[in-house]
């Protein structure tokens, strides 16, 4: 036998063996059905991080782990779903990092403003001991966190005006996040910073009660907000996580071998929708901007990030020593 022939040789039989312990982990498992539920469409960077979830898990449980997947908040907004999965009513989501801050308060220390400049600085950080201890933290309020996806980059769209100052938001009225590192953000720079979940601020737009939001160009694209905002800054004032979570009473049913798939999974689907999410920006920018949609590509950031200073003052001591980890992390 050849050098290659004994190598392929030896990999089928190594692939066979593993294919067989895997089918065996799970081939005495009662089938188990798990409801996963985001707020967003099905064009979202969630539901494509969700849909690699389900084929993953499906594959490596032999079919004994089913996903189904609800989107568009049939399920209820971000703070409904969390609850639910605390007390077993909802088995898991994927959720915006902002409202899972108000279970976990030290986890909002990602939505402050400017706190990360790249998507590669973020990942370090999440992917690396500080954002898996916060991961761990939820079980204190009866959550598993799984992985962290992503909502990316944050960008303020409006109907009204180009914003490339701080100046120009004034008097904005400005959809945020119910989360108060949010409010307080917008409020500094000037806008009626305005909480409330996603699903009224579609509305709110539609019917000009507000006049703006921020969220990555992907949400942007995906729910058409250029039909009701006639600019986007790319202002990349925040990078947001969002969070694979399930409910611990659910979690804790799972036998070992599944849930050692999820997490897994849960981490490779996040990886999946950061790179889709990178790969689609700059074709979602140009169909915005062929749509009559003004882009602002390079706002006044310096003048930015010293209007939000404030918001460090008021929330720096409140994180705990994550904040000085994440900025130690980050120096060279």
């Amino acid at each position: 036998m050849n050098k290659l022939a004994c190598v392929t040789a030896v990999l089928g039989l190594t692939l066979g063996l593993t294919s067989s312990v895997f089918a065996d982990e799970f081939s005495d498992m009662d089938p188990v059905t798990l409801r996963l539920a985001h707020v967003v469409n099905e064009q979202d960077g969630f539901h494509i991080a969700a849909v690699k979830f389900q084929e993953l898990v499906s594959e490596r449980t032999e079919g004994a782990v089913t996903i189904e997947l609800y989107p568009n908040a049939s399920l209820g907004d971000e703070r409904t779903l969390l609850e639910g999965m605390q007390i077993g009513t909802v088995d898991m989501g994927v959720i915006t990092n902002g409202p899972v801050a108000n279970f976990v308060e030290e986890m909002a220390v990602f939505e402050l403003p400017f706190l990360f400049s790249s998507p590669e600085e973020a990942y370090a950080v999440l992917d690396g001991p500080i954002g898996q201890e916060l991961l761990g933290k939820l079980s204190e309020v009866n959550l598993k966190g799984l992985a962290y996806a992503e909502r990316g980059f944050r960008n303020l769209t409006n109907s009204e005006r180009p914003v490339r100052h701080p100046d120009d938001i004034d008097g904005l009225r400005v959809r945020v996040m119910e989360n108060p590192v949010y409010v307080d953000t917008f409020r500094e720079l000037g806008a009626n910073a305005v909480p409330m979940a996603w699903t009224e601020a579609l509305t709110a737009m539609q019917q000009g009660t507000i006049d703006g939001q921020e969220n990555p160009v992907n949400v942007v694209h995906s729910f058409k907000l250029n039909e009701t905002q006639n600019y986007m800054t790319m202002s990349r004032h925040t990078y947001a996580p969002a969070i694979f979570v399930m409910g611990m009473p659910v979690w804790n049913r799972l036998p070992e071998a599944a849930q050692g798939v999820i997490e897994q999974a849960a981490q490779e689907a996040a990886e999946h929708e950061r790179r889709v999410n990178a790969e689609m920006e700059s074709k979602q920018l140009a169909e915005l901007r062929a749509s009559g949609m003004e882009i602002v590509e390079d706002p006044e950031v310096d003048a930015f990030q010293a209007a939000v200073a404030p918001v460090y003052e008021k929330y720096g001591n409140q994180f705990g020593e994550y904040l000085d980890r994440i900025r130690e992390s980050q120096q060279p």
